[in-house]
């Protein structure tokens, strides 16, 4: 038991008060004294409203459980659903039309669409890559993946897979910047003169069809060494090195393409990490801390040395009129804070409970961030005096009150001013999806970011109609009629609501780091659908991702999408993914379940063994995936409303867990602290993947959290 130290009748973690008091409240002009009283009161006053809200969750749940057990054996109908989820207050009235009245948005948020990665901020090195996200070479993208159909040769430069890159990325610029009467191909140097933009070409000298889109140059005017464009927002350098091995054969001299890519990143504190104790949240809330103060850093091993990993300073370059200017090198970071659901053992209240953890994170994630409110120069994070919080796992509009009077205690108590906080709105619970345009605007001052997360949401749909019957399999959720009305009412209800041009609408996560050549050719459905920012795995995703915003322009994509009415209607999205009339055979259920037990086993034995919250896990044909909590909640209540409904046997879920702990072992073999599940299979890891499972239906709203909690604890016990 770690020692604790009182603080306003808080028993703290002497963990926990070192950080807060030697680290994060020096330089923040809030005194030890004023912080620790406000959290004790918000804890006093707001604890008990936490635990209402949740029972209010439970209550709802049982009444529906209890709905569905009375027509066992009858159609699923959804008119009758919608009339009984209103008559117990589920479906709330909705109120008449408004707009978002969020001030002090950063254009990265409000105005600008492009990707948004989100990383683990309890790793150092995955937030200081993703901070550093925002620019990204193009040809390294292209040239080290599988965007362009193969990856290049192993070994050596590969001239071949180089010629494609480049000819690749020239098309991009055709479309992007076009030149007036000829293409990129043929440039061959470039001068500014008189705040334009000339380009050499065979064909002579020539301009850019849209003179504007000229943003900038470094060097000098008659040769500059990099040219800066403008489209759609985002930027593009075109680097001119005539010593580079790439530009030397170059007929310009382009040396690479960079892209403004990574516009925003969301630092997790949430689903992507494993925080079950005071030691952990020192962690994740220490590099938060270091990102807005602009010291983090890390050591990094590469070819047999060391070198230290910092955040970017801003760019300097020259605007078209020969000024100087500056544009930042970072990303607009965010800062995901846990839901209302868990407790942490970091603080105890004066009755000796857990205090939530989702309470502790609003103080502290916000302290930190005042470090870059108060700089007056250098790099920022904020532009504009704001601090983003994105909120998950909120159910119905009075949990998303219930943050915002969060937010509100936490500004009082750090001198902020109010609305301060921005709040970022995940749309993944069902209760959140049929109540959305009142969960907006019970933040309309606040909002700043509403995004559908398909993973958790389907893991609700599951938990929410466990009593209803047998679901289809995992594999089909993304064709369910739900599934469409879910993705398009989000971002017509956003719309409706004002939050274009204020606020984001974005859509989930590509998950699957090592397919680019795929998400390059589907990933540009999320602007597409009207949606200004979509959720990328890596700095590299990012820069690909980013060719998508180029090629469409999100902000007329939505002015035409809301001009053309509402599509998804709240009826589809009541349709519970029933396997109605399906029938599977053995083989079909022994391949989902062990695909299911697969994916359980190989997320949670390093999230319990080693506390990595996500990583790029091999699936059962051996493609890596990332996997976090939303991915585990998904394949759980598969199986665990499978085994409620006799679809399956609790001896056939053991069965799959042990030949897959198999599987599991083998793809982790080389990894120097695996510990192995088989062939004992008495681990708190394999514990945790049977308990998922067999103890699912009966976990809050189907969540991980509490059972990994617990078997992370046990294993950090030894």
């Amino acid at each position: 038991m770690n020692a604790r130290i009182d603080r306003h009748g808080l028993q703290v973690d002497a963990q926990l008060v070192e950080f807060i008091e030697a680290s994060a409240l020096p330089g923040s002009d809030v005194t030890a004294d004023r912080f620790w009283a406000g959290l004790a009161a918000a804890v006093a006053e707001l604890g008990p409203q936490n635990r209402d809200l949740l029972a209010r969750r439970a209550a709802l749940q049982t009444a529906i459980d209890d709905w569905f057990r009375s027509l066992k054996g009858q159609a699923f109908d959804p008119a009758a659903h919608e009339v009984f989820l209103r008559e117990i207050g589920y479906i709330e009235p909705e109120g008449a039309d408004f707009s978002v009245e969020t001030e002090g948005v950063d254009p990265e948020i409000a105005q600008v669409p492009g990707p948004q990665l989100v990383v683990p901020v309890m790793n150092a090195r995955y937030a200081l890559n993703a901070a550093n996200a925002r620019w990204g070479s193009l040809y390294d993208a292209l040239y080290g993946t599988d965007a362009l159909g193969r990856k290049a040769a192993p070994g050596a430069y590969d001239p071949a897979q180089g010629a494609r890159v480049i000819a690749w990325a020239r098309d991009f610029l055709n479309a992007a910047a076009p030149l007036q009467g000829a293409e990129w191909q043929t440039a061959k140097g470039f001068a500014v003169q008189d705040g334009q933009l000339i380009v050499e070409c065979d064909q002579g000298k020539t301009q850019l069809a849209n003179p504007l889109q000229f943003a900038g140059y470094q060097g000098p005017a008659d040769a500059p060494t990099a040219i800066l464009l403008r489209n759609n927002g985002l930027h593009i350098q075109i680097m001119i090195d005539a010593s580079s091995r790439i530009g030397t054969s170059d007929a310009a001299h382009i040396a690479d393409i960079r892209l403004e890519s990574a516009l925003s990143a969301i630092m997790d504190c949430e689903d992507s990490i494993a925080a079950v104790d005071a030691a952990d949240k020192v962690v994740a809330y220490g590099n938060w801390l270091g990102l807005m103060k602009g010291d983090l850093t890390e050591q990094v091993a590469k070819a047999g040395g060391f070198f230290t990993r910092r955040l970017a300073d801003d760019l300097a370059f020259n605007a078209p009129a020969g000024r100087p200017a500056r544009l930042k090198g970072r990303a607009l970071m965010l800062v995901r804070n846990v839901g209302h659901l868990m407790t942490t053992p970091a603080i105890l209240d004066a009755e000796g409970r857990e205090v939530g953890e989702g309470l502790l994170d609003a103080f502290v994630t916000t302290l930190c961030a005042t470090h870059d409110l108060k700089k007056t120069e250098g790099a920022r994070n904020s532009l504009h005096g704001s601090v983003y919080v994105v909120k998950p796992k909120m159910h119905g509009p009075a949990e998303v009150a219930f943050a915002c009077t969060i937010f509100d205690r936490v500004e009082e108590t750090l001198g902020l001013p109010r609305h301060t906080v921005k709040l970022g709105i995940m749309d993944e619970e069902r209760r959140t999806s049929v109540n959305l345009k009142e969960c907006i605007r019970a933040a309309k001052s606040r909002v700043a970011f509403i995004n559908t997360g398909f993973l958790d949401r389907t893991g609700d749909e599951i938990h929410t109609a466990m009593e209803a019957g047998p679901m289809i399999r995992k594999g089909e959720m993304k064709s369910a009629a739900w599934i469409k009305s879910y993705e398009d009412r989000n971002v017509d209800i956003g719309l409706a609501c004002g939050l274009q041009g204020r606020a984001q609408i974005g859509k989930g996560m590509w998950a699957a780091p090592d397919l680019m050549g795929a998400m390059l050719d589907q990933k540009i459905a999320h602007p597409m659908a009207g949606a200004n920012c979509a959720w990328v795995p890596s700095p590299t995703a990012a820069t690909l991702h980013a060719t998508h915003y180029h090629r469409v322009d999100v902000l007329a994509r939505q002015t035409a999408i809301r001009a053309a009415g509402p599509r998804g209607t709240l009826r589809d999205l009541l349709t519970v993914p029933l396997a109605q009339g399906q029938s599977w055979s053995d083989d079909e259920i022994r391949n989902e379940v062990e695909n299911n037990a697969q994916g359980i086993l190989g997320y949670v034995v390093r999230w319990v063994d080693q506390g990595i919250g996500c990583s790029k896990v091999p699936d059962i044909h051996d493609i890596g995936l990332m996997e976090d909590r939303a991915t585990c909640r998904i394949s759980a209540q598969a199986l665990a409303n499978w085994l409620h409904h006799g679809v399956i046997s609790e001896d056939q879920v053991m069965a799959a867990l042990r030949k897959m702990a198999v599987v599991v072992d083998r793809q982790n073999a080389d990894a120097p602290a695996y510990r192995p599940m088989a062939p004992g299979f008495d681990g708190p890891a394999f514990a945790a993947a049977r308990d998922l499972i067999l103890r699912g239906r009966e976990q809050p709203s189907g969540y991980t959290e509490p059972l990994l909690h617990r078997w992370r604890i046990t294993a950090k016990a030894g």
